[in-house]
């Protein structure tokens, strides 16, 4: 089906809105799978909060020139599904990577997390980033770790001091 020209400026228009709140941006060549496969891979992206999109690639460059992903555009040719990563960084990436293990007919050709463009090489980096609540968690246990260890150390002193007594009450 053809699509007009508003169509179109509609699509460019809301893949360019989603890439500017875009934290990350996985492409991926889909060639071979079917609609039941495609469908499949759109109810995980739904419940993990990354937008996917397959549109051509000429309006995708198109809708990601002005934004942080226009180092993407020498890498989009052939059959592609776009995953943009809203809510954690690698969850498109991480998307990508968990369902290319069921499916090889999912080829990851390029990343991006609008610091250059990443070669497929990079997925699995990419896809171990932590989503905002695991960084906000280790960040915590970073700060937590020295106060705690200072308590430990401050209850050591008093701690040895009733050992050394119940050890000189046993020998008497």
């Amino acid at each position: 089906m053809a699509l007009g020209l508003a169509a179109k400026k509609e699509i460019v228009a809301e893949v360019s809105e989603v890439a500017s709140r875009a934290l990350s941006v996985a492409v991926a060549e889909y060639r071979g799978m079917e609609v039941a496969e495609l469908t499949d891979l759109r109810v995980k992206a739904r419940e993990q909060g990354v937008y996917l999109k397959v549109i051509r690639n000429t309006l995708a460059k198109r809708a990601l020139a002005d934004s942080k992903f226009a180092d993407l555009d020498s890498a989009l040719t052939g059959p592609l599904i776009y995953g943009f990563s809203v809510e954690a960084p690698g969850g498109a990436a991480r998307l990508f990577k968990d369902f290319a293990k069921q499916n090889d007919k999912l080829n990851v050709t390029a990343l991006s997390i609008g610091s250059g463009l990443l070669g497929p090489d990079k997925l699995d980096a990419v896809a171990s980033l932590p989503t905002r609540d695991e960084a906000l968690a280790k960040l915590l246990a970073t700060f937590k770790a020295p106060v705690g260890k200072f308590v430990r150390t401050i209850n050591e002193v008093p701690t040895k001091f009733v050992r050394v007594l119940a050890a000189i009450k046993d020998e008497k």
